[in-house]
């Protein structure tokens, strides 16, 4: 992996790192209390670092891209856990127990 400079910790520190470490501390919920959708959200945050992440674009190589890749498809499947988890809460909701053991009350 490539290096990047990075004035907050060590002066060589992996790409992937960083963006973890940053993307971790970036209070991306108080952006959504206020409104914001997720895509606007990762632009403010690719905004507020975009001299960080020239850096990283200046010897981003083929490595570097298969990286990315898997970042990709491992946040990918994460979604769909997530997504999935949601419906299942959703259908939980919705299912109603029945006591089988009780006696009908039978009407005269």
């Amino acid at each position: 992996m490539k290096k990047i400079i990075n004035k907050k910790n060590n002066k060589n520190e992996p790409w992937f790192k960083w963006l973890t470490r940053e993307l971790n501390s970036y209070e991306a919920f108080q952006d959504f209390e206020s409104g914001k959708n997720p895509r606007d959200v990762a632009e403010d945050f690719i905004s507020r670092n975009s001299n960080a992440i020239s850096e990283v674009f200046e010897n981003f190589d083929e490595e570097d891209k298969d990286t990315l890749d898997q970042f990709l498809k491992l946040t990918e499947c994460e979604m769909h856990v997530f997504r999935i988890l949601e419906k299942q809460i959703e259908l939980r909701k919705r299912v109603r127990f029945v006591d089988f053991k009780k006696k009908k009350k039978i009407r005269s």
